[in-house]
């Protein structure tokens, strides 16, 4: 960054990787929010000795740039204050007799991550034009991204006679149909499920429990586990005659799931007669994508989060909702083919059935598939604690009014979200938080935040309570 690129910075300011403080002769305390939360999310500058007066921007220097310099980074690289060490790059600048200091603080691995100063709950995450608190449910989230290749392979309590016998025995003849000479297909279904990674040490791991498990032990480990389908007869709730027509709430087994949603999800496209070595091709590139799109949501979800997984199909579009984030950025993921899933024994087990890709992460085959029968490329966005795959059927699809957002920025603006909640809200007044929630692919805590800024702002208020209530908007 150098003088020019900083004074075309000041003068409009990208404000999801740029911050500016006084700091006339000492390190300003809030300087530690913003450190958290670049770390945490998307990396950042920090700009001393400039003053921002509403969208103006003053440069005021700093009076004491080496003392501020030596504090400032020897704070970030003692690791006494912030949980992680922080390497940060350091520049200096001279604006007459005026000196500015700015310090690029980078995005944290992952695995590094959540990084906070002094305790957990100061871990602090970038939202729309500031820092912003990050809720229990995102320090949670942030924990479980750290160990992303491992959750699955977990133990839990739960032993063979605890899994479901029917599903196992669907899922082998699956396996017998599509490797019909594997040497698999004589062992016993213990031997069987333990070279799946299904059974160690006579314990289920938690992907054999998601896979095969009863609906009573799923629910009784993960509570909140639930993967939603929904069929809207419109392009949105607001112009659909009702709030859905068709819904499929499951918490069977994740095998069971998939072969439920999928027998849904083909009744929603036209597959077009054709003939592929003289025999009629019911599975032609669209299906495919849809197929690969639904796996990548099982393969990836974040099962223990409070979000659940969420299937929309809208009249012009299919919507997959995953919480939990990518392990990349998607133009990596697609530049170097690169796959990695969050649960590899859940993975594996759909690959073994060929009903996704054994190299790479699927996604070249979703974005070909669908743009041979559509035209259109499906739209990939998402948080650091989510992320969604929208096929458009049309180019009404990859509109914003149909709260599709189509952006490689992994921060998702604030404002934006506000004005879509304030949208639901003018036309519907009654709904709830958690109704909200799944209308703006938003955390229930993350929806909580912005109804709060929005009644800080006397954009909103609340009539009455608890179910009775409702929503006015008051400017």
């Amino acid at each position: 960054m150098n003088k020019q690129e900083l004074i075309e910075k000041l003068e409009d300011i990208e404000w999801e990787d740029f911050e500016v403080k006084e700091a006339k002769s000492e390190v300003p305390k809030n300087s530690w929010e913003t450190v958290s939360a670049f770390s945490n999310t998307a990396g950042g500058w920090i700009v001393f000795g400039v003053k921002k007066m509403g969208k103006e921007y003053e440069i005021l220097g700093v009076k004491t740039p080496e003392k501020v310099e030596q504090e400032f980074i020897g704070v970030l690289r003692n690791g006494e204050k912030f949980n992680k060490k922080i390497e940060v790059q350091s520049k200096k600048y001279k604006f007459k007799d005026k000196t500015v200091l700015a310090f690029y603080i980078p995005q944290k691995h992952k695995r590094e991550k959540p990084v906070y100063f002094n305790n957990q709950k100061n871990t602090f995450i970038r939202t729309g034009s500031g820092d912003q608190r990050a809720t229990q449910e995102e320090i949670d989230c942030f924990f479980r991204n750290a160990s992303f290749e491992e959750k699955d392979q977990e133990l839990t309590t739960f032993k063979l006679e605890d899994l479901d016998s029917d599903t196992i025995k669907q899922y082998r003849n699956f396996f017998i149909q599509v490797n019909p000479a594997h040497r698999y297909n004589t062992l016993t279904d213990k031997e069987f499920l333990e070279k799946l990674g299904i059974i160690q040490e006579n314990k289920i791991t938690f992907a054999g429990l998601l896979l095969f498990g009863t609906e009573d032990s799923i629910i009784g480990a993960i509570p909140n586990y639930r993967i939603e389908y929904l069929e809207i007869a419109g392009i949105s709730y607001e112009e659909a005659p009702t709030r859905y027509n068709y819904r499929l709430s499951s918490e069977k087994n994740l095998f069971l799931t998939f072969l439920d949603m999928y027998e849904r999800l083909i009744k929603q496209i036209e597959i077009p007669f054709s003939v592929k070595q003289g025999v009629r091709d019911d599975d032609p590139p669209h299906v495919q994508a849809l197929r690969e799109a639904l796996v990548n949501l099982i393969i990836n979800t974040d099962y223990f989060s409070k979000t659940n997984s969420r299937i929309r199909v809208f009249s012009n579009r299919f919507e997959f909702f995953n919480p939990g984030a990518l392990p990349k950025k998607i133009e990596l993921i697609l530049k170097e083919d690169f796959s990695l899933p969050r649960n590899p024994i859940i993975a594996k087990a759909f690959r073994f059935l060929r009903f996704s890709e054994n190299i790479g992460s699927g996604f070249h085959k979703m974005i070909n598939g669908w743009g041979k029968q559509y035209n259109l490329k499906p739209i990939i966005d998402g948080d650091f604690d989510y992320y969604k795959i929208t096929f458009p059927k049309d180019k009404s699809g990859t509109t914003t009014n149909t709260t599709t957002y189509t952006t490689t920025n992994t921060t998702t603006k604030g404002e934006d979200k506000e004005k879509e909640i304030l949208k639901i809200i003018e036309n519907n007044p009654s709904l709830s938080v958690e109704q909200i929630s799944s209308m703006v692919n938003l955390s229930i805590d993350g929806v909580r935040y912005h109804v709060k800024n929005l009644k800080k702002n006397r954009r909103i208020k609340r009539k009455g309570h608890g179910k009775g209530g409702s929503w006015q908007i008051t400017n």
